[in-house]
């Protein structure tokens, strides 16, 4: 086996010694073995990942979004950077709500490159890292000069949206080249974001932010109507703060803090550690009731978690073992509780790396809905992300709208340390979806001891509404089973079959690393992405 033949048993599967990474695209992936093959570390690996997927994933991401990150190694250092792009300084009126999509979504300024660039910074001070940063954007230019085949996503999510897309500025230039939705498996170029990601190259990356691309960004912004401002983007950074954590059957698992929803992952993980879940069967009725059950309590918190500049978060709260305790003690085994939760929609793309040393990264970057605002910012070829209608106009909401502030967060990138070491890589699209998948997948692989592929495999659930389903139903992939359909009905659940493999159950990504010193992961069959191994040379 060499480095580029991994070896695979099923869908996206990679497994032996060495380092890894996983991505839902395989040119993405390729892009992070690449730069482990030439002696980077995890972080390098993961900056190309995030470049390459911003030019090959543009419906779920690029240069006008956002990124949470999460890094450890086996020294003991674990760390978030926050890459979470703030509001802008002065703020419209907003005529009774503020708009999904257009200019008056585009309310937050863009942290992604400099998420990128902090990445860097850590890698060099903390990592020795080597690499230069234009070097890991090489793929990324290239694929967005020379172009590169069309998915299944990218065609699916232009079709789902082809009513709207005519209204959106910009758009239909750059994605739909003479008003025809681009065919999968046709070439796709982008030669003016190829022209941004050469300047970020050319000068840096806060070039996005204060440099000569940062002037055309600002000025495009303006044209667009949006309020953003170049001191808007001047005052762009990423924050890095400690990860929030929950131990779970010995395993320590890291999530990012407010105003990202990771604390609910780690409050739904803390309320299923009260039940003995190995004696159940995986993927079956009681499994199933459970995760669900222990998401609705975890999610009664969730309405609460803001900007922590602006609100108090009281996460030691929201985590404490009683308070856990008495969530599940709540739960009934035989009936199911009423859902009382508003449904956010959103998209993104999840990715993670570890090298031969053990140094490991997950990363989760958006642009909030698919095809972020539906803005392309001027001559730049940047869709701008519309996480501003995240916001609530209700001044006593938590995540009430605010100059300069961070809305609340649907990105929770995931990682679980052994003994103090990186053990596990894990995250997934899906907004409102996320902590519902990682629910299972974590059960998956620690209480039932699953590998990578049979984890991702197994049936899941959404539980809300859908962009095709606005009922607040439990949908459940159909592979679950009659009987297991029958049995979560008679508990009281309302259920709502889905496909098997249903990309509305997320798309998810793991890297296991065993104790033995082996590597296993894999992406999720619903997507088209792979992991890829890099043996030692």
């Amino acid at each position: 086996m060499t480095p580029n033949e991994p070896s695979t048993n099923g869908p996206g599967f990679a497994q032996g010694r060495g380092g890894m990474v996983t991505s839902p695209h395989p040119l993405a992936s390729e892009s992070g073995a690449r730069v482990l093959r030439e002696g980077g570390n995890a972080l390098d690996a993961a900056i190309a990942i995030g470049a390459t997927i911003a030019v090959v994933y543009p419906h779920f991401c690029g240069l006008g979004g956002d990124a949470v990150w999460i890094a450890a190694d086996e020294e003991g250092r674990k760390d978030c950077f926050l890459g979470i792009g703030q509001s802008a300084r002065t703020l419209p009126g907003f005529d009774g709500s503020i708009p999904l999509r257009g200019p008056l979504s585009m309310l937050t300024s863009a942290c992604v490159v400099d998420s990128w660039h902090h990445a860097h910074d850590y890698s060099v001070r903390n990592w020795g890292g080597g690499l230069s940063f234009s070097s890991l954007l090489d793929d990324a230019i290239g694929y967005a000069v020379d172009g590169f085949p069309v998915t299944k996503s990218q065609n699916f999510w232009l079709d789902f949206r082809k009513s709207e897309v005519a209204s959106w500025p910009g758009f239909g230039e750059v994605f739909m080249p003479g008003g025809i939705a681009p065919q999968i498996g046709m070439p796709f170029r982008q030669k003016e974001l190829a022209n941004s990601l050469q300047l970020i190259a050319r000068d840096g990356p806060r070039s996005f932010y204060e440099g000569e691309l940062g002037a055309r960004i600002a000025k495009g912004l303006l044209a667009a109507g949006s309020p953003l401002t170049s001191a808007d983007l001047a005052a762009t950074r990423t924050r890095q703060s400690k990860p929030a954590s929950l131990l779970y059957r010995g395993m320590e698992l890291l999530a990012p803090p407010p105003p990202t929803q990771g604390i609910s992952t780690l409050a739904i993980m803390g309320i299923l550690s009260h039940f003995d879940l190995k004696e159940l069967a995986p993927g079956g009725v009681d499994h199933i009731h459970l995760c669900v059950e222990a998401v609705k309590r975890a999610f009664l918190n969730r309405g609460l978690i803001a900007d922590p500049d602006f609100i108090n978060q009281p996460v030691e709260d929201w985590l404490n073992p009683a308070h856990l305790a008495r969530s599940a003690q709540s739960i009934d085994l035989e009936h199911a509780m009423d859902w009382p939760q508003s449904f956010r929609p959103g998209d993104t793309v999840f990715f993670g790396a570890t090298d031969q040393s053990g140094k490991s990264v997950s990363v989760l970057q958006s642009t909030y809905f698919d095809w972020g605002s539906g803005v392309v910012v001027g001559d730049t070829g940047i869709l701008w992300q519309n996480r501003g209608a995240a916001f609530s106009l209700d001044p006593t909401h938590p995540n009430a709208i605010a100059p300069a502030k961070r809305p609340f967060y649907t990105l929770n990138p995931g990682l679980g340390l052994r003994d103090g070491k990186p053990a596990l890589i894990y995250g997934t699209q899906g907004a409102d979806g996320q902590p519902q998948t990682l629910s299972m997948i974590l059960t998956r692989l620690i209480d039932f001891g699953e590998d990578p592929v049979t984890a991702l495999t197994g049936p899941r659930f959404l539980l809300g509404k859908t962009f095709s389903d606005s009922r607040d139903t439990l949908k459940l992939e159909v592979d679950a089973g009659d009987a297991v359909f029958a049995a979560l009905t008679a508990r009281g659940h309302m259920l709502s079959p889905i496909d098997r493999l249903s990309p509305l159950a997320g798309q998810a990504g793991i890297i296991v690393r065993q104790e033995d010193g082996s590597t296993a992961g894999a992406h999720d069959p619903r997507g088209e992405g792979i992991a890829l191994l890099v043996e030692p040379t």
